[in-house]
């Protein structure tokens, strides 16, 4: 749905807006020449298209007052959103350096990362959580997920051939940075795998949507994981990227290597797995209270 929003909001630009179609062109060009996703050119798109209609002039056109005061307007507006503030800004970013405006970049403002950590279930929570929901298909799936440690959308668009169960492999294309990557398939998944084919019977994606050639959306994900969270009893803010997250923490608490903990879960760069060296319970580095201690001596 929100795919088909954002290509209309583009549309309307190309139409109503002068210069907005060949910018976009040069855009889409540069995008995925770029190795980026669709998904990234539809949010920049998107974007540049809405700050397009909301002036009557492509962006490459306004001054640097107008392009704050919408900025502003995004943060103080009836609903801001965090999200699509970024998304105007990294796209703003992105088309000022396409045509070599560099001196526009350095004006935009810098958005500051959230150094939240991670939410991760204990291994406890997990087998709670992989018995609760009322529907087979999901609880393998958020079990698939954690055995995995993959996102949401590398499990969506797995396919039943992905899965080598000769080699015990699990065959990811694709991925966030545009690169496979195997990770181990378990054992137990397996037998899973096996009670799941026979009551869904799958045929093209392991994970099919409404329609048998069409793979599971986002939004059945998030429905899976919401529903299991509340017929198990956890309460925790969790969501099915909480599962990569639990994945990566457990591993480390089992004695795997950040190094290879990164890879099994693809990160481009070792520095985006060390945060979760924040959250597991890793021998020595176990804390206590020295409030324990008081009463000891």
């Amino acid at each position: 749905m929100e795919k088909v929003k954002s290509s209309r909001i583009i549309d309307r630009a190309k139409v109503q807006i002068s210069g907005f179609s060949d910018m976009f062109s040069k855009l889409e060009q540069n995008v995925l020449l770029g190795g980026l996703s669709d998904s990234t050119l539809l949010n920049y798109g998107r974007c540049i298209a809405k700050i397009s209609l909301h002036f009557k002039r492509v962006p490459l056109e306004l001054e640097e007052e107008q392009i704050n005061g919408y900025l502003q307007y995004l943060l103080t507006g009836n609903q801001p959103s965090k999200s699509y503030f970024k998304h105007t800004v990294y796209g703003m970013r992105y088309l000022y350096r396409m045509y070599d405006l560099e001196d526009r970049i350095i004006k935009l403002p810098s958005l500051k990362r959230e150094n939240k950590l991670p939410v991760v279930l204990s291994r406890d929570e997990c087998k709670v959580l992989f018995r609760s929901g009322k529907i087979l298909k999901h609880r393998f799936l958020l079990a698939f997920i954690y055995a995995g440690g993959l996102r949401s959308k590398e499990a969506r668009n797995l396919k039943l051939s992905d899965v080598d169960v000769q080699r015990m492999m699990i065959h990811i294309r694709q991925t966030k940075y545009n690169k496979d990557r195997y990770v181990p398939l378990s054992p137990l998944i397996v037998k899973g795998l096996v009670k799941y084919q026979k009551a869904d019977r799958p045929k093209v994606y392991l994970f099919n949507g409404q329609s048998s050639g069409t793979p599971l959306s986002a939004k059945g994900v998030q429905w899976a994981m919401k529903e299991a969270l509340k017929a198990s009893g956890i309460n925790k803010n969790a969501t099915a990227h909480s599962l990569r997250h639990s994945y990566a923490t457990h591993l480390l608490e089992y004695g795997v290597d950040v190094d290879t903990v990164s890879k099994l879960l693809g990160h481009a760069h070792l520095s985006t797995t060390l945060i979760y060296l924040h959250v597991a319970r890793l021998g020595s580095s176990i804390k206590i209270s020295p409030f324990d201690k008081l009463y000891l001596s």
